[in-house]
């Protein structure tokens, strides 16, 4: 049997279907006909509909608003219906499916910090909460609510939230991100570092393990990472053109050593050793380095890497007999670039030594150089009272 046609009405159309129930559809503003989501049982509830949709356009029209379809309303009603995804799962597969500009997984180290963010700063207030439903006035509440004497690690926490919405934009599980604090993005100020002096440096390299002595100097005057020096090997040392070739880094996420790239394509680098440091790495290759080219050049006890907690337990030793219980590892590297950019280097060359991606970093170093140029000036009137 046909569906035959009730009839046309001043809006709209009704149908009687096979079945003996009623179907109703109707041209709207948009010139394309649109049918109910449902049949009727009588022709009195398909009126009724239309009436109502008939209704939906006039309005829109006073209101000057948009109108939207029955399909696009069938729509929005099971999306709300749906479950939630919450935040602290969508953040979670986040980080799992994160990449890089090149396309490549996040590295292990970079994926635990992350975590560690999340779980200390994000998941307490949003790990429970459906990524849709956190507001500006639910990130405001949060932001300030955090410590406000940690703001290195408020930066990081507000970046990640920051990051992680923008992702949730473009997977289409919100219209806009709702976080935007101004200001609350900018790089944390560091805490000022004061170099060491080439005396300091060695007084630190002197009480280390004899074996771990050439790593202060390394960090000190070649300016590398702590994972740089950990994954050292017998052939990285280049002794005919007395170089350093950083070729591979270390990194220590839970689980074990992880050895990788540099921490960016910069990193990658050839870095002359300063003539004075050169024989102390020599004597270093000759009494504690094993046979091989694969041989750690500073390994751990069980002759694999040397996590950098344990170095850092004989640094905090070689530091107080120096006087400098304010250094941390990481600023013998800070010296090393200061002391460079002191003799002169240049923002290229600094950036290139340092294995730096951008002249930014570099030219911090450039600075601190420029707040000692008092103390150059006396230097230089002390060489020429020498030679008087």
């Amino acid at each position: 049997m046909e569906a035959s046609m009730v009839g046309r009405r001043d809006f709209g159309t009704i149908r009687r279907l096979p079945s003996g129930r009623y179907q109703a559809s109707f041209i709207g503003p948009d010139l394309a006909r649109h049918n109910a989501p449902v049949t009727f049982e009588n022709k009195d509830l398909a009126v009724v509909w239309l009436y109502n949709e008939k209704k939906r356009i006039d309005q829109a029209t006073i209101d000057d608003e948009r109108w939207s379809s029955p399909g696009e309303r069938a729509e929005e009603a099971r999306l709300a219906a749906a479950p939630k995804e919450l935040f602290g799962d969508y953040a979670a597969r986040w980080i799992d499916e994160r990449r890089n500009s090149k396309g490549e997984p996040l590295r292990a180290l970079t994926q635990k910090d992350y975590r560690q963010v999340l779980g200390a700063y994000l998941m307490p207030t949003f790990g429970k909460k459906p990524v849709d439903r956190i507001t500006r006035p639910d990130v405001r509440a949060w932001h300030a609510s955090l410590n406000k004497a940690t703001p290195r690690a408020r930066t990081k926490a507000y970046a990640l939230l920051r990051a992680i919405m923008n992702s949730a934009v473009d997977d289409e599980l919100i219209a806009a991100s709702p976080v935007h604090i101004r200001g609350a993005g900018a790089a944390a100020v560091r805490r000022p570092v004061e170099p060491a002096t080439p005396a300091e440096i060695q007084v630190m390299a002197d009480n280390m393990p004899p074996r771990l002595s050439a790593a202060v100097m390394i960090a000190a005057w070649c300016a590398l990472r702590y994972g740089e020096i950990a994954e050292l090997r017998r052939k990285d040392i280049d002794v005919a053109n007395h170089q350093i070739k950083v070729r591979r880094a270390v990194t220590f996420p839970p689980g074990g050593a992880v050895v990788g790239p540099p921490k960016s394509d910069a990193g990658v680098r050839d870095v002359s050793i300063p003539p004075h440091v050169w024989p102390i790495i020599e004597q270093h290759l000759e009494t504690y380095v094993r046979p091989g080219p694969n041989s750690l050049l500073f390994p751990g006890e069980a002759r694999g890497h040397m996590w950098h907690s344990v170095m850092g337990s004989h640094f905090t030793k070689a530091r107080a007999a120096a006087g400098r219980d304010d250094l941390k590892w990481h600023d013998l590297r800070h010296t090393g670039a200061t002391l460079a950019a002191q003799v002169g280097a240049t923002t290229a060359e600094l950036q290139a030594r340092l294995g730096h991606s951008t002249s930014v970093a570099a030219q911090l170093y450039q600075h601190a150089a420029k707040d000692r140029d008092r103390q150059i000036a006396e230097r230089l009137s002390q060489m020429l009272a020498r030679q008087d």
